[in-house]
């Protein structure tokens, strides 16, 4: 078997041939590593170098002995710098977290090292997850790696631009307004934001406590299936993870579409929209529409007053995450996260309390709806990436701040339900464009399912390339 461009070949391709011990994690591991060293993105903060080559290695011994663990087994990984890594730093993207030296592994860590996996290193993000953009981190922005003048998206800038520039098969992101999908839309590859508590965040720094989510981050929808496969499951020492039976998020992944009830907004999602990004979605409407899928135009009720809960809990909730170091050291946190988090001091308990009735409310209302519906197909994002550094935005002549890009994946952390980001296409400009499904309650196989048959069609192919051989 040919060796060449290993770096791009997917998670289930990789497996398959270090199972078979047609190819060595050591070997994969270094030209991993040796392609993080020639890194143009700034995607990565910390390189576990010699933790990663001696993980490898006891991957290989462990599968020449015939103990493979399955498919995660030698495959690079990287984590966002919010995820604790014992006797690493976790620093947030900050310089308040800069010397931060976590003594216990994350519950997603212990699940993936647990796997087999190797993880390569800890990833560039924004300054305290709280920004769309990714060029606000203390170790300086993540750039795009389909044009390092655009921004990766954010929060999990790094994880984005990592997994799309091949240096690493997979990461994991966290997720508190779209912080996953964003990225995911911009760089070209696949992030999933699973139902609230089907991931545990134990060690992980919060930023909003009801609206955090981790989940994975890929360049394909069955890799990024077996991520989840392994990250999913209950934790007692997460206070919001739920127990539900293990799934093979990987089952029926390729079973027909046919007759599956898609729903498009008629409201909301497309009141501000790319015409480029419009472009693209209706071609992928009419690609799945030829699989069989039926195409239904929906109203979603309670979206405005969604919003608004949306922002009032994500102020409230990051303040109080933040207090500490607002009130120590307010120079240290960067001086556009901080006048976000400030008006969080004025936010009253009764409104905040409000706020969760409107969520709670609107929940009830999804849930009916997905009684007529499968799935809510949206884009991921309102127009294409900007510069970086750049913080307004043109769209159809309306002036917008870049804090848009979050408008389309919020709603879906205030209601907890899983959401999805795949590539739908390329603009002229060469830039991705990602689809979001969005599904209800612990229904993400149905999410892959579909986003694996958008997939299929073809419509996106990425021009990058990796530039280490093995």
């Amino acid at each position: 078997m040919s060796k060449a461009n290993v770096l791009e070949w997917s998670i289930e391709k990789l497996s398959k041939s270090i199972k078979n011990k047609e190819i060595s994690p050591v070997e994969v591991t270094q030209a991993t590593l040796d392609l993080i060293d020639k890194d143009e993105t700034n995607s990565f903060i910390t390189v576990m170098e010699e933790d990663a080559l001696q993980n490898a290695k006891q991957a290989e011994k462990d599968i020449l002995k015939g103990n493979y663990k399955g498919p995660l087994h030698g495959i690079s990984i990287g984590i966002k710098d919010l995820i604790h890594i014992a006797g690493y730093k976790t620093t947030f993207g900050s310089e308040t977290y800069k010397d931060f030296v976590p003594e216990i592994d994350a519950e997603v860590i212990r699940r993936l090292k647990e796997s087999g996996a190797i993880i390569v290193g800890k990833l560039n993000m924004h300054n305290f997850a709280y920004g769309t953009t990714g060029d606000r981190s203390y170790y300086g922005p993540v750039k795009n790696p389909h044009n390092l003048q655009k921004i990766a998206g954010a929060s999990s800038s790094g994880s984005g631009a990592a997994v799309a520039s091949y240096q690493c098969f997979g990461s994991v992101g966290s997720d508190t307004g779209g912080s996953v999908r964003m990225p995911a839309s911009m760089c070209g590859i696949v992030g999933m934001k699973p139902t609230f508590g089907r991931v545990s965040k134990n060690g992980s720094l919060p930023l909003c406590w009801t609206l955090d989510h981790l989940g994975p981050m890929t360049r394909n929808v069955i890799d990024n299936a077996l991520m989840l496969n392994v990250l999913s499951g209950f934790d007692s020492k997460d206070p919001y993870s739920i127990n539900v039976i293990k799934e093979d998020f990987t089952e029926s992944i390729d079973a027909d579409i046919k007759g599956k009830k898609i729903g498009i907004p008629t409201n909301f999602y497309f009141d501000i929209l790319d015409p480029a990004v419009e472009k693209i979605f209706n071609i992928c409407i009419d690609n799945l529409r030829h699989l069989g899928a039926e195409i239904i135009p929906i109203e979603i009720p309670g979206m405005d007053d969604l919003l608004i809960a949306q922002q009032i809990i994500t102020v409230a909730e990051s303040f109080t995450s933040m207090e500490k170091h607002l009130i120590k050291h307010p120079e240290m946190i960067e001086e556009e996260v901080r006048s976000r988090v400030i008006p969080g001091l004025n936010i009253q308990a009764s409104e905040y309390i409000k706020m969760l009735q409107v969520r709670n409310k609107t929940i009830d209302l999804h849930n009916q709806l997905f009684e007529k519906i499968d799935v809510i197909m949206t884009p991921t994002l309102a127009t294409l990436p900007t510069d970086i550094e750049q913080r307004d935005v043109e769209i159809n002549g309306s002036k917008e701040h870049v804090r848009i890009f979050a408008k389309l994946t919020g709603p879906s952390n205030t209601t907890g339900a899983p959401a999805i980001s795949v590539p739908g296409g390329t603009s002229e400009s060469g830039l991705p464009v990602g689809i979001q499904f969005i599904g209800k309650h612990l229904d993400e196989s149905n999410l892959y399912r579909i986003a694996y048959a958008l997939e299929q069609t073809g419509v996106y192919q990425s021009e990058l390339s990796a530039s280490v051989r093995v």
